[in-house]
């Protein structure tokens, strides 16, 4: 993600939608900070001081994300200093495909178009409150969410398969850089599930992540089985594990 930013924007924070900190002249910690805050490198001393950064700005992010062994020694210097985490996800098994997929790819999936937005909407709002835990349309009547949603569509990062009007199957590119793509969003309608559409459904973004040159990449709740299965069936391999602190 903060790849996939950095290439489009470059490190102007306005342009950026946060800041790059970094410790150390040969850059021994880094760390992003906008709507999520990503520690992205750094020893335990390096991680103190952006914890001490992120004290003195206060909690201007949803989440606490990346690499486990990060997030949560960055998390223990910051939580007794930031309001209780909604929920703490410390392990979220980090996996990647690279080339095809290994199990047939649903011919049906396909990228939404813009004018489907309004029937891929609901599908995406389910998404985001069965795994996220809130209604992504709180607060200003949806508007917000709307137009992220659209701005994925309208580059072609949103897929799904359509049963006449109803989406059963979605799933998105959320972060796209020039080496990596990553899924996010993966979603089956539930009187739809186990017919297999997500792990076949997943295959066809992948295939088309392969078809771009790019590396397949996601992360999965550890607790959550069933999807872990289908993206292994698919091909995936854990190379990590990452942790998310949710407010």
């Amino acid at each position: 993600m903060v790849a996939a930013r950095i290439e489009m924007a470059g490190l102007d924070p306005w342009r950026l939608g946060g800041e790059v900190w970094a410790v150390g002249s040969k850059l021994d910690g880094l760390c992003f900070s906008g709507a999520n805050l990503v520690p992205l490198r750094g020893e335990r001393s390096a991680l103190r001081s952006f914890a001490d950064r992120a004290r003195r700005h206060g909690r201007g992010c949803s989440s606490v994300v990346g690499r486990a062994e990060l997030v949560l020694p960055l998390w223990d210097d910051l939580a007794g200093h930031w309001a209780p985490a909604r929920e703490v996800r410390a392990d979220q098994p980090l996996m990647v495909l690279v080339g095809p997929p290994a199990v047939t790819p649903d011919p049906f999936v396909r990228a939404v178009r813009l004018d489907e937005l309004d029937r891929y909407l609901p599908a995406a709002v389910a998404m985001f409150t069965e795994e996220v835990g809130i209604d992504p349309q709180a607060g200003d009547g949806g508007a917000g969410y709307r137009a992220r949603v659209a701005d994925l569509v309208a580059a072609g990062r949103a897929f799904a398969r359509f049963d006449g009007d109803q989406v059963v199957f979605k799933a998105e590119i959320g972060a796209l850089s020039r080496q990596v793509g990553q899924i996010q969003g993966v979603w089956v309608h539930p009187a739809c599930r186990g017919r297999g559409l997500g792990t076949a459904g997943t295959a066809a973004v992948t295939e088309h992540l392969a078809g771009m040159g790019r590396i397949s990449s996601l992360y999965v709740n550890g607790f959550n089985r069933v999807a872990r299965s289908a993206y292994t069936s698919i091909g995936f391999e854990q190379v990590g594990s990452f942790a998310t602190i949710l407010f």
